[in-house]
């Protein structure tokens, strides 16, 4: 029972806390419009490359996962690291926070790469990661202050009296992603505590995290870290580009919407369906963007960026099961 009711918590509040704050965002959206954009007004080439750039950071990330590997002594399969990095981002749209563990099941399963070990690498590059994100989060904020803080107070509930409903369904959907959060934060250091009592499991797990002050190409490991960041950047910025009502954003603009869709998909829901929405429609109007484009915009980018994952993900889950057929043979 209580395994059923962990597999519940993990899979449907997820999709149902994104489900409820889009139907909200949008329960007023005329959706007959998103054909006649998509058709007459968005430009496909623009969208294009921003996709090119969507699948080289996963390509990217592939490769600097191979160099975390090196200082423990495993060589696997530098297409086996690209594939499992499509799986793991394709996972998490099906439970958030899975890929982690599915992309080292992947490699564990393929080129023998013991599992737990892997698990400390990936725990490595994501601590190297959230340090890109806070580094981003400064530089946005130092260019867009006023802009961010007005987005702040009203997401926070605002001073407006007449926007008082807006302000009041703000900070429910504030609320319900923080609570979100500090749920599966809960449940991910209630795990770790399980780990603490297997030392021998514990050791090799931390000999993983260490990998990374054992790197003998340090400065390849951060010209690829940038180049993930760029790359997730670029693929975001582009879609400005892909519609007359964004074209006109600037580059600072970008980063600070980028950086608020980044720390939105912290939260729980498949990759980030709704409080990405929510951030994303919010500053937008902020710059003069109107609600209706505002909606469209996030609504179309959101939808192909997450389709493109799915496709990722069944890519890599072809390549590895025919490279495995391929060995067998």
């Amino acid at each position: 029972m209580k395994k059923f009711f962990n597999l519940i918590l993990k899979t449907m509040l997820p999709i149902a806390l994104g489900a409820v704050i889009l139907w909200w965002i949008y329960r007023d959206f005329d959706f007959t419009q998103v054909s006649a954009v998509v058709c007459n007004e968005m430009n496909l080439w623009w969208f294009a490359l921003s996709t090119f750039f969507g699948v080289m950071s996963h390509v990217i990330r592939g490769w600097r996962w191979l160099l975390t590997l090196e200082p423990l002594g495993y060589k696997p399969r530098c297409s086996n690291c690209v594939y499992a990095i499509f799986i793991a981002y394709g996972a998490n749209l099906v439970v958030p926070r899975v890929g982690e563990v599915s992309r080292c099941a992947v490699l564990d399963r393929c080129d023998g790469v013991p599992f737990i070990q892997s698990l400390g690498t990936v725990v490595a590059e994501r601590l190297i990661d959230t340090i890109m994100v806070l580094t981003l989060v400064v530089a946005a904020l130092t260019l867009q202050w006023k802009i961010f803080y007005t987005f702040f107070v009203e997401a926070g509930g605002g001073s407006n009296d007449t926007q008082l409903f807006s302000s009041i369904t703000n900070i429910g959907i504030t609320l319900a992603s923080v609570t979100a959060i500090a749920l599966f934060a809960y449940l991910i250091i209630k795990k770790m505590a399980l780990l603490k009592k297997l030392k021998s499991i514990l050791c090799r797990f931390w000999e993983g995290v260490m990998a990374l002050s054992k790197m003998k190409n340090f400065k390849l490991f951060f010209i690829e870290t940038v180049g993930i960041w760029f790359c997730y950047f670029m693929q975001f910025y582009l879609c400005f580009f892909c519609f007359p009502f964004s074209s006109g954003l600037s580059i600072a603009a970008g980063l600070l919407l980028f950086v608020a869709g980044s720390v939105a998909v912290v939260v729980p829901t498949p990759n980030g369906a709704g409080p990405w929405h929510f951030a994303i429609i919010s500053m937008m109007v902020l710059y003069g963007v109107t609600q209706s484009d505002a909606g469209m915009f996030a609504l179309i980018v959101h939808t192909s960026q997450t389709a493109l994952v799915a496709i990722l993900g069944v890519i890599g889950l072809m390549m590895v099961k025919t490279d495995k057929k391929k060995i067998n043979v």
